[in-house]
């Protein structure tokens, strides 16, 4: 029996694996930081004997509350990833399973490689309305790319879109990946509405390096890069600093940062109330966007989420803050679930790397309905 993360995006710590019933093991946490949740690793065993891995002390991982009612993936082929059997109780999370082949790979959510990462931004650039820009390089020396989607003019709407600020929220690529293809079909009327008025700037990784590393919420220093967005630095975030600097550059009329939440089972957005700037224009353009993506799809709701700011009490360390307040624009946190959706559950998939890929391209259409209002 062997136990191996040796891998991109792989995060495990093997403390013993004599026998298939008692596997013990513990997540590595981030460089540098406190913050551990994501593990992905494979199992090399005897087909058709049950196994339990036990995941341990995860009472001090980033968001205990994130284990009640979660199962893990699996996968045998690394495409389809389909839940398992997963039970958590004082601070130990146990997968009970009995593989059907003798290689298994499990995760916390259907992960999104560098590779499937480059192939993404390369499939894109080959249509004919998207160039991909570098930005700049990561600590560890990676691409910072940027996707312009649209010939751009100043007479054209600009809306921003960034994804895994934090690298184990893979569903936020996934998110990525919907959305992209859906606007770079020649096809499809939304696009064709969207790219005669607008014009894309997509990051679909903001976080390379923490992806790689198998890192749950922060880059190669161990920063949270969603909490740099009010002084970020080229010698700590350069993520937030190059991609901050283009959007100053350009300009900027709408923005939504993609994210995943560890505890909560639904779709839902969190917008800027409480940032200085706030007033009627960027509340009523708040709900159109929300009522235009809960008319689009059942996978969305406005019941459950974050509880809003008070006036004045943002914090404009975070994306969506600081750039709703800076450019005084439509700026959205759009989170999903690790769990399932508990409005439209699937016991085999919970939510998962498809729906996320819906959900990215039920949300460009959102975007249709707010897009002549932004300015």
């Amino acid at each position: 029996m062997r136990i191996s993360s040796n891998f991109d995006s792989g995060n495990i710590k093997v403390i013993s694996a004599e026998q298939p019933h008692d596997i013990q093991l513990e997540i590595n946490k981030d460089n540098n930081s406190d913050f551990f949740q994501w593990f992905h690793f494979r199992l090399e065993s005897t087909p058709f004997v049950e196994h339990k891995l036990h995941i341990n002390k995860l009472a001090e991982s980033a968001y205990p509350e994130g284990w009640d009612d979660y199962q893990a993936v699996a996968s045998y082929d690394r495409q389809t990833w389909f839940r398992v059997p997963t039970t958590y109780q004082d601070g130990q999370l146990v997968i009970d399973f009995e593989p059907e082949y003798s290689h298994t790979f499990f995760a916390y959510f259907a992960p999104y490689s560098y590779e499937r990462h480059l192939d993404l931004l390369y499939r894109a650039q080959s249509h004919d309305a998207c160039q991909i820009e570098t930005l700049g390089q990561t600590i560890d020396g990676r691409d910072i790319s940027l996707l312009v989607v649209g010939e751009p003019s100043d007479a054209k709407k600009k809306v921003w879109i960034t994804a895994r600020q934090h690298p184990g929220e893979t569903m936020a690529e996934w998110f990525v990946e919907g959305l992209l293809e859906k606007l770079l079909d020649d096809e499809d009327p939304h696009a064709a509405a969207l790219l005669s008025k607008t014009v894309f700037y997509i990051v679909p990784n903001m976080n390379p390096d923490g992806s790689v590393r198998g890192h749950l919420r922060t880059n190669a220093n161990g920063v949270n890069l969603n909490r740099e967005w009010q002084t970020p630095s080229v010698e700590n975030s350069p993520e937030v600093y190059y991609v901050l600097e283009k959007m100053r550059a350009v300009g900027l009329d709408m923005y939504l940062d993609i994210h995943g939440d560890e505890a909560l089972p639904y779709n839902f957005v969190a917008g800027s109330e409480g940032i200085p700037s706030y007033d009627a224009r960027l509340a009523s353009l708040e709900n159109q966007f929300k009522d235009a993506l809960l008319t689009i799809t059942p996978d969305f709701q406005d019941v459950y989420g974050y509880p809003k700011d008070e006036p004045g009490q943002a914090n404009l360390t975070v994306a969506s803050c600081a750039v709703g307040e800076e450019f005084k624009a439509l700026s959205y946190t759009i989170e999903m679930p690790f769990k399932d959706n508990a409005d439209l559950p699937d016991p085999h998939f919970g939510w998962s790397d498809r729906r996320s890929y819906q959900f990215g391209q039920d949300t460009l259409a959102a975007i249709v309905k707010v897009v002549d209002n932004l300015r």
